[in-house]
């Protein structure tokens, strides 16, 4: 999310700068609210597509900044009643927005829980998880500004809870009720550049970060289908040991946006468990040259309209070049920007989603219809999946009146 956060920096930078004035802030959040979000009634996630109800659960194992943290989504028993997670579920991310954006933290928590802070994910909370055969896995990458590893705009671990203070200290931090007694949590927030700084090693540092908590989130995912019994920090109310020998562990895909796309090529070189990968609108920048030539499995690239460069799209046809050119794919969705892919386009009203960039000229369904559609077909192709996605090979070359084989970029000869 907000890879490209300009306009929306520049925005909120404003609305800070009239709150300074002495106007009412509610006026200027309503005024903010009614440019963008005055249908907001239409606005939200949709819901999957899919033949099964959708569960998701919260899993961390070792409470450290070590530990690994990931969200689970799984296919779920349906259940009336369900209880569905926040978008947003605490202020401790509205501050990493903020601090990814370089806005103020207490304006801007006001901001983003106004528009976005009554939205829910269409999934059941710990679900009880639906019995059906083994299911392939596929791991996703956030882009830099969303959540939950360091490389992020914020998440949070767990340190040991100090002992009583006196009764002349300050209390210490209020401790998570999912977490045990003797833990405290504790945030990490986006790491911007020092000045001065060059930015290719941070983020060079940060896509193998990246790439290393993938995999070990795939192999506490291993551990939980062979039935090893995993502690979960928080406790959560789901059942992980019904996750016993439910995951084909022959088809195993990364998939990730922006940032995350990156993060792709990098896991696929790492780990040869990952059997291809899928990459939305990906920033190469963070990758090293030498990488190219290691990546043997199967990629491909579903780009946006209005993000892409020469340079960038050079990069992603150096892949082109190490293995067979069936292998590597691309294709550009037209009327899209680089905040198609996310959820951010579907949490905004058409007008201030155009001025943001959160939204293109392409219907956002229909977009991200095609990228999954897409999705689903290259999965099938090259993890031997037994589906009816073939459907949609079609789109996996470009053809549809809504694609652009390769890219609409000029590249460099």
């Amino acid at each position: 999310m907000y890879a490209n956060g300009g306009l929306i920096q520049l925005l909120a930078k404003k609305i800070y700068q009239w709150s300074r004035t002495g106007s009412d802030q509610r006026c200027t959040l309503s005024l903010f609210a009614a440019m963008g979000n005055s249908c907001s009634n239409n606005l939200g996630i949709p819901p999957a597509k899919g033949p099964n109800a959708v569960g998701c659960s919260d899993f961390m194992m070792d409470h450290t900044v070590e530990g690994t943290f990931f969200r689970l989504y799984y296919p779920c028993v349906v259940s009336d009643n369900a209880e569905k997670p926040d978008w947003i579920p605490c202020k401790g991310y509205f501050y990493g927005l903020a601090d990814f954006m370089k806005i103020n933290r207490g304006l801007s928590e006001k901001i983003f829980n106004y528009l976005f802070g009554s939205f829910k994910i269409p999934a059941a909370l710990n679900g009880s998880y639906k019995q059906n055969g083994k299911y392939p896995v596929v791991i996703f990458s956030h882009g830099l500004g969303a959540f939950r590893d360091e490389s992020a705009s914020a998440t949070y671990f767990y340190h040991q809870k100090p002992q009583e203070p006196k009764k002349d200290e300050a209390s210490p931090p209020k401790p998570n009720p999912e977490a045990p007694e003797n833990l405290v949590e504790e945030w990490m927030y986006y790491r911007s550049l020092k000045p001065g700084e060059s930015e290719f090693p941070l983020r060079n540092k940060q896509v193998k970060q990246r790439a290393d908590e993938c995999i070990k989130a795939l192999d506490t995912l291993i551990q939980i289908n062979s039935g090893k019994n995993m502690e979960n920090v928080l406790q959560t109310e789901f059942d992980w040991t019904t996750l016993e020998n439910s995951m084909d562990l022959c088809r195993i895909a990364v998939m990730g946006h922006s940032f995350g796309g990156a993060t792709v090529v990098e896991a696929l070189c790492k780990d040869v468990n990952f059997k291809c990968g899928i990459a939305l609108d990906a920033w190469m920048f963070p990758l090293d040259e030498e990488i190219y030539v290691r990546v043997k499995q199967p990629i491909f690239f579903i780009n946006s309209e209005k993000f892409q460069w020469a340079g960038n799209i050079s990069r992603m046809r150096k892949l082109d070049s190490s293995s067979t050119s069936m292998q590597r794919k691309m294709i550009t969705i037209k009327g899209t920007v680089h905040q198609s892919f996310p959820d951010f386009t579907f949490l905004t009203g058409n007008w201030i989603g155009k001025i943001l960039k959160l939204k293109g000229e392409i219907d956002p369904q229909v977009g991200i219809d095609l990228c999954n559609r897409a999705s689903l077909a290259f999965l099938q192709r090259h993890l031997g999946l037994n589906k009816d996605f073939n459907q949609w090979d079609h789109l996996i070359e470009g053809k549809d009146h809504n694609l652009i084989p390769g890219t609409n970029v000029t590249e460099i000869s």
